[in-house]
């Protein structure tokens, strides 16, 4: 990824100051983007995020209103960095400018955070025909449940409207996201109301509505095919690694194993990982789950623990037994790369089956919880004793 300062002609004589972040392929749609409280770090964070995703980000310092903002959509599209559609990202006060330049047909899609002036919003719904994201703060006193409401009632009615007229090309497509307990500000790193998943959750939905309008698209399921390949195949922490962001991380929920950063983690794969995996692992696929910025994978593992696992068992020696068990892996991208996994399995399922949880009187079951997940017909709730009190037969039916 690179970057740049760079001047921008707003065509009226005068000249803006812009930071320009150009994603590693060199090329990308474009994003404007606009906020008027980048915070300490100013432009950098929001804009290399989405450079990383992909875009050309162009950051111009304060507009003065719509005309500016026309101006500076009009350079980014000159641009030779910048290949396809672009649109406009705006935090706060830029906020309704990004959805002034949506309404007005001068960008692709807008992606608007903690809008100020709901009301303005709601007038400007019938004349937007492009996709649109709006992100809310749950406790934010510029957008109260009720003004919210109203937008949406809005979004509906001009929906509505279209339909009867027969005019696809003028229904609104807006999202509407709220984030309860969250407050204004919570999507931007360094602010006081920063809030990690409210801001982790935005973001996923705004690439995947960019993604659509605009791409760029990737091949996750062949990254993340690799990515496996290199772990349990070639065994090749270089080669895995290179899968992975600068700053990647993994966290096996269940134990807490992993690491965060290109240092930790390699050590991690290196030592704790990829020669601490038993000799005979195996994973079937159940189901899997393919989106704009992750992948859901769920699948049944089986291995002999003939081997002190690190990262599954640490600290347990070798029983020889035999453990199978479901397992999920949340697995996140930045662009073409893998950004971090979130991996979940039962650790009690797991104790049972090596014999050092005895299940006898607990609600835990061994590999028949692999079983079950591969054969839905197998008994349910057979852990539960009173399960059989609701019978039609033992209640007198």
């Amino acid at each position: 990824m690179s970057e740049d300062s760079i001047r921008i002609p707003t065509g009226d004589g005068r000249t803006l100051q812009g930071y320009l972040a150009v994603p590693a392929t060199g090329s990308g749609p474009g994003i404007l983007l606009i906020d008027d409280q980048a915070g300490n770090d100013g432009p950098r964070p929001p804009a290399e995020l989405y450079a990383a995703e992909g875009y050309v980000v162009l950051y111009p310092e304060a507009l003065a209103g719509d005309e500016e903002v026309a101006a500076v959509i009009a350079a980014l599209r000159e641009r030779g960095e910048c290949t396809g559609g672009v649109a406009v990202l705006g935090f706060g006060h830029g906020a309704m400018m990004a959805l002034r330049a949506a309404a007005e047909g001068r960008v692709a899609c807008a992606v608007c955070y903690c809008l100020n002036g709901i009301e303005m919003a709601i007038e400007l719904v019938p004349r937007i025909t492009c996709p649109v994201g709006l992100h809310f703060a749950g406790n934010d006193p510029a957008a109260p449940p009720a003004a919210v409401a109203r937008l949406k009632e809005a979004v509906a009615n001009a929906a509505a409207a279209a339909s009867r007229e027969g005019d696809r090309t003028s229904r609104p497509e807006v999202e509407i996201h709220i984030y309860p307990g969250a407050a204004a500000g919570f999507a931007r790193r360094g602010d006081p109301h920063f809030d990690r998943a409210a801001a982790g959750l935005a973001h996923s939905r705004s690439v995947a509505l960019l993604r659509r309008v605009m791409g760029p698209h990737y091949d996750l399921e062949a990254l993340w095919e690799a990515h496996i390949r290199y772990e349990f195949e070639t065994r090749d922490v270089a080669a895995t690694m290179a899968t992975m962001v600068p700053e990647p991380y993994v966290n096996h929920v269940p134990v807490m194993t992993g690491g965060v950063g290109q240092r930790d983690l390699a050590r991690f794969y290196a030592n704790h990982f990829i020669p601490k995996c038993p000799a005979d692992i195996s994973m079937v696929p159940v189901s899997r789950t393919i989106g704009a910025d992750r992948i859901i994978d769920e699948m049944i593992v089986s291995f002999t623990h003939d081997i002190e696992i690190d990262w599954m068992l640490p600290g347990v020696p070798p029983t020889g037994r035999h453990v199978e068990i479901p397992l999920v892996a949340i697995v996140g991208f930045r662009g073409d790369k893998l950004y971090h996994e979130h991996i979940y399995w039962d650790q009690a399922s797991v104790l049972v089956q090596i014999g050092l949880l005895d299940p006898k009187g607990l609600p835990v079951s061994g590999a028949e919880t692999a079983k079950k997940l591969l054969d839905e017909t197998l008994p349910s709730n057979t852990l539960m004793k009173r399960w059989s009190d609701s019978a039609p037969t033992a209640r007198g039916r």
